[in-house]
């Protein structure tokens, strides 16, 4: 379970939010005032018994017979989110996937601000890959975090250098990182380590893959 304020939301639901509050953007762009939990949870990708169930650790929302208002239960996951505030973040490793990163538009619209970027690279070292921002030396890590604020790392990084880079991240007193690299992060259980594992997740579409091509020979 994980506190936020003075309720406690199991894991699995918190990874659920951004989702729905997704889902609410969306419906609001687009002019919807009201929507119905069938609705928002076919918007979202799970079942209506789910997101209410996931919703009810929040508070109690939605009017039967109308729905729930997209604006207001959208400002209530925001803030359950820790979106009230505008969270920055460093990118560390700027290779191919960290560029990609770097260059992504939608940070801010969701309370992101990428703040600093560096690298190990004396010839990435000074390159501005954002149009805007100018790679710093990885060496200057801990003096970047204070000076920007930084309170969120994400680590592109190769697999080999990541563990001693998020140590000094961590040292630096960054308690929240968003890791590319293929390993498993050893650090303190008071930092909270979120993994994007591309590879590993590619590995299980081959295996359902291979798994609906056995079921047709089979069939056949």
């Amino acid at each position: 379970m994980i506190e936020t304020g003075d309720v406690a939301v199991p894991a699995a639901t918190v990874a659920r939010l951004p989702y729905y509050l997704r889902a609410l953007r969306d419906l609001e762009a687009a002019g919807v005032r009201t929507t119905s939990s069938t609705e928002l949870a076919e918007a979202s990708g799970v079942g209506s018994a789910q997101l209410r169930k996931d919703l009810s650790y929040l508070g109690s929302f939605g009017t039967r017979g109308v729905g729930y208002d997209v604006g207001s239960l959208g400002g209530v996951i925001s803030g359950a989110l820790g979106l009230g505030s505008v969270h920055r973040l460093a990118i560390i490793g700027i290779g191919n996937l960290g560029q990609a990163l770097a260059n992504y538009s939608g940070y801010t619209q969701r309370g992101f601000q990428v703040v600093a970027l560096l690298d190990v690279s004396p010839a990435v070292v000074g390159t501005r890959p954002s149009g805007g921002l100018a790679v710093e030396p990885l060496d200057a890590l801990e003096h970047v975090i204070a000076r920007e604020g930084v309170t969120m790392v994400v680590i592109a990084t190769p697999g080999p250098a990541a563990q001693a880079v998020a140590e000094r991240v961590v040292g630096a007193g960054v308690r929240e990182i968003l890791s590319f690299a293929p390993v498993a992060l050893q650090l303190p259980d008071d930092v909270v380590v979120r993994s994007v594992d591309v590879a590993g997740e590619l590995q299980i579409l081959a295996f359902h893959a291979a798994a609906r091509a056995a079921t047709a020979t089979r069939a056949g």
